[in-house]
């Protein structure tokens, strides 16, 4: 659940308003107007009005501090001095976009020339003369290193300027969400995937939140306590939830619903919004049973807003996240193979997966082995819906993260039946290309897959996090 709170204000000049009658409250229409349409995307809005001196620029930064606003709004409604506008933004500390919107496409070049006052034909000028101040303001953010973003475009009837505006609330969201997440850490590293080991530290300075090491013995202790109506209950659930084959053993789905039934308690008392785990099991079958037993439920968490990561790939847990909290789901997939013929690549993997992603009703399979894993029991089997999809890496180089991103498309077509996620994707810079140039950045060989097409989302939240994002085939 995000707190993301908005900071809006307007700048202005206050020796404009004796000069020119009715600008001052012309101006705060504009202002009024953007709040209107930020509260359609996002409700909560601390506006500080129109900032038009020193003195209001320094309260109206003291209000954002106090608020605590995640992200700040800046629009220019005329010119204004940067001396007003940069206390409100030092004091705030926070992201900034300058929002530079014309109220109408052009001036009345006719109208405005016919005026017979040369001080009316000022105001005028001046309602609209958003552009004017905004080098002035970029200059000094420069110079004493503030970063800021900026929107150009009108106020009303500019679709593709509030599609804009929209992807940076919807980013700053996303930030928000991450900052407070529980990341929850269960079992151990996969000693052979070096790729996948990763410095806890690097998360917390990127993402904030907190992470959790968790023991299997605590999932292990919470299964011994499911009683036979909750198994029941949730056998129900799965077959409501999943096509169910009925080659499916009874005695693993019970076990299945057991561990679901667990793994929900183990969530709620750590207050977890995301999971990692593995474990590779040394003959405890306590243990071993409670993770080979695992799939069903951590796929009924994925589809819930609390993703799931196999092979304790922490950083794929942040990846899948944030594509959840995008509202694009978010499914754990790798290479599988390469269909040089369609020109697609299949991608897919073990283990849970986002039954809410699925094109149809996501199968469970029984599996005898789950290959180079203990154990053995039922798991999932489903494709990625057919349409535009996203897949985000978070990349771990030498001393930072980085954001890597690609948009491809889920086409149909036969995939393999082996009780694994498994779907096909086409890449429009085809699929050898793709495959060079996503390697190249030097990914972990996990990575999260979302529905649509949301590249733009995904590098604004990067320039939010300050993390560097690449965008193959861009």
């Amino acid at each position: 659940m995000s707190s993301l709170k908005i900071g809006l204000f307007g700048i202005g000049l206050d020796t404009y308003w004796p000069q020119f009658e009715g600008l001052k409250e012309r101006l705060e229409g504009y202002l009024n107007k953007v709040e209107q349409n930020l509260a359609t995307i996002h409700p909560v809005i601390i506006n500080a009005g129109l900032v038009d001196n020193v003195d209001k620029a320094f309260q109206a930064g003291d209000q954002f501090k106090t608020a605590g606003v995640d992200i700040i709004f800046l629009h220019v409604t005329t010119y204004a001095l940067s001396s007003t506008v940069l206390p409100v933004v030092q004091r705030a500390n926070v992201p900034v976009i300058i929002l530079n919107l014309s109220p109408e496409p052009a001036i009345d070049y006719a109208a405005f020339n016919a005026m017979t006052d040369r001080t009316k034909m000022t105001g005028e000028w001046l309602a609209h003369c958003s552009p004017c101040p905004v080098p002035e303001i970029a200059n000094v953010f420069k110079r004493v290193g503030i970063k800021f973003h900026q929107i150009t475009g009108m106020l009303h009837d500019d679709p593709d300027c509030w599609k804009e505006i929209n992807e940076w609330v919807e980013a700053a969201n996303v930030a928000n969400v991450l900052f407070y997440n529980r990341l929850g850490c269960m079992g151990h590293y996969y000693s052979g995937m070096l790729d996948i080991y990763t410095d806890l530290t690097q998360l917390y300075k990127y993402f904030g939140g907190h992470i959790e090491l968790l023991e299997v013995e605590e999932l292990v202790a919470l299964r011994k306590a499911v009683t036979d109506s909750e198994r029941n209950e949730r056998l129900t659930l799965f077959h409501e939830e999943f096509d169910v084959q009925p080659d499916c053993p009874s005695d693993e789905l019970a076990q299945a619903a057991t561990t679901s039934v667990a793994l929900d308690r183990l969530v709620a008392n750590y207050k977890l919004g995301s999971l990692a785990y593995y474990y590779k099991g040394t003959g405890n079958p306590e243990n071993e049973e409670a993770i080979s037993s695992i799939i069903l439920g951590n796929s009924l968490l994925t589809a819930n807003g609390v993703p799931v990561a196999g092979e304790y790939e922490i950083k794929n847990a942040q990846a899948m996240k944030i594509m959840d909290s995008f509202g694009a789901g978010g499914s754990f997939t790798e290479y599988y193979a390469m269909d040089f013929r369609d020109d697609i690549v299949l991608m897919g993997h073990d283990g849970p997966g986002h039954i809410a992603m699925a094109e149809g009703k996501a199968k469970v399979r029984p599996l005898n082995v789950f290959h180079g894993k203990v154990g053995k029991g039922v798991s999932i089997e489903m494709s990625v819906k057919n349409g535009p999809v996203t897949l985000l890496s978070v990349v771990e180089k030498s001393d930072k993260l980085m954001f890597l991103v690609a948009e491809a498309e889920s086409v149909p077509g036969p995939i393999l039946q082996i009780g694994n996620t498994n779907s096909r994707y086409k890449f429009s810079m085809g699929a050898r290309q793709f495959v060079h140039d996503w390697n190249s950045y030097g990914p972990a060989h996990h990575c999260a897959i979302g529905i649509g097409h949301i590249s733009s989302k995904i590098e604004k939240l990067g320039q939010l996090l300050n993390m560097e994002v690449a965008i193959v085939g861009r």
